[in-house]
């Protein structure tokens, strides 16, 4: 009897050894973090002084890891885009693993990107690792003469415990515009009126973001579709992406008299 309870403890102390200490929703990332923020300064200093830009649209990628994929390739094949916007939803269910692999996809665009978080990504443990991987969720940056105002808008997945929109960003965007930005484009995962939205305070949004110098347009992704709207009826347009696995992107061309958006299969 004895014999046997040593050779069970044994086996007890083998296997504890043994263990793999990772849960689906640990935080501990591995490999490149910050991403926003060193591709952000690779924008501006590669389009520093230019009047016209060219940059791609992505959304909702979540477990569409081929279609991802192709669509890198796809924009690789091109020399004429600036850089890439990814409009939300790395994952689907907020895991690490999720945001790790996309990231790695991600990485292999021969233009930098970035990313804004999305309602998926806000799961679980989700809003840390979009965090620690690609940054502060409401972030801007200047690429040539336009200012990209990138705001999370996932209402529903922060309970009201924090205000989102954050509408101090917003007016902060507007006091503290850059000289060098002649105009201004805002980014978003879920646009007003959606179920995301706090449409409480559509209307409070609708006059922060439309108070942002020259607002060329409106880019959201969530809806899974193709669309071009005008919610608030004021003349700004919001331009919905679709989801990858359609296999599309948008292109955006700004000039100094206008733009040009074109949805690109691939």
């Amino acid at each position: 009897m004895r014999t046997a309870r040593s050779i069970v403890s044994c086996i007890c102390v083998l296997v504890a050894s043994c263990q793999v200490d990772y849960h689906p929703y640990d935080t501990r990332v591995n490999g490149a973090t910050g991403i926003n923020a060193r591709n952000i300064a690779r924008i501006e200093a590669a389009t520093q002084g230019r009047r016209q830009i060219r940059f791609a649209v992505i959304s909702d990628t979540q477990r569409w890891y081929d279609e991802t994929a192709d669509a890198v390739a796809a924009l690789n094949g091109r020399d004429d885009v600036d850089f890439v916007v990814h409009a939300g939803d790395m994952a689907d269910f907020g895991m690490k693993a999720e945001f790790e692999r996309m990231r790695d996809i991600l990485d292999r665009l021969d233009m930098p990107y970035v990313a804004v978080i999305g309602n998926h990504d806000c799961l679980a443990t989700g809003e840390d690792i979009f965090e620690e991987i690609f940054g502060d969720f409401d972030f801007a940056f200047t690429a040539g003469n336009v200012r990209f105002v990138c705001v999370n808008t996932n209402a529903l997945e922060f309970d009201r415990d924090e205000p989102v929109p954050d509408f101090a960003f917003l007016e902060r965007q507007v006091s503290e515009f850059p000289a060098r930005a002649e105009k201004s484009v805002a980014v978003m995962h879920a646009r007003p009126f959606s179920e995301q939205f706090d449409n409480n305070v559509a209307r409070v949004f609708e006059y922060a973001v439309s108070s942002m110098p020259q607002l060329q347009f409106c880019i959201n992704g969530h809806s899974h579709t193709y669309d071009v709207a005008e919610p608030f009826d004021d003349g700004v347009l919001y331009y919905g992406c679709e989801n990858i696995a359609k296999r599309s992107y948008l292109l955006f061309t700004l000039y100094d008299d206008g733009y040009e958006c074109e949805k690109v299969p691939f």
